[in-house]
């Protein structure tokens, strides 16, 4: 089963060292950046993104929906709050959407639905390893070679986790 991942906007943003000094600059250099960070991320992982900002107190000149190589980008309509499309998403995508967000109104609204949900910084480090693998980004002379050192240290929770925390697990890891 393919995941969707839906991305609560403004909250990545703000959550990140690195977005969130952009983002005092200009409100579009932060967006932007979080556009060219997806981007690459999308290349590597190839799964469908859409990112939902507030768009309640923008500038109405917005358009609300856009793409922008590959990946979806929605602007909430005038009066209404990011939060609600969010919800709108993840009650017609169900199981198959990812919610990347560190507000927990959302985050339980998605987990209740079906869907499974990941904090911000959890999401900007995926991110961050997506790009680690991305050959466009990447010099292959800044790479080091790390060998593996073996270990009979045994890892993991000694009991067995619900079924509905595995499944979100499952669903995760394919961030």
């Amino acid at each position: 089963m393919s995941v969707h991942i839906v991305i609560d906007g403004y909250n990545l943003i703000r959550q990140s060292p690195t977005l969130s000094v952009v983002e005092h600059r200009s409100l579009e250099d932060g967006r932007q950046a979080l556009l060219d960070r997806l981007i690459s991320y999308k290349k590597v992982k190839r799964h469908p993104v859409t990112v939902v900002f507030d768009g309640a107190n923008a500038n109405h000149s917005l358009e609300t929906t856009t793409r922008t190589k590959g990946i979806r980008i929605l602007f909430s309509p005038p009066g209404e709050l990011a939060d609600s499309v969010i919800k709108q998403i993840v009650t017609r995508e169900r199981e198959r959407a990812i919610v990347v967000t560190s507000d927990r109104e959302i985050a339980d609204f998605a987990t209740e639905h079906g869907a499974a949900t990941i904090d911000s910084p959890d999401f900007e480090r995926k991110m961050d390893m997506a790009a680690y693998h991305d050959p466009d980004q990447t010099d292959s002379s800044e790479q080091e070679e790390e060998g593996w050192e073996p270990t009979t240290k045994k890892k993991g929770p000694s009991r067995r986790t619900s079924k509905r925390q595995r499944k979100s697990r499952g669903k995760t890891r394919k961030l």
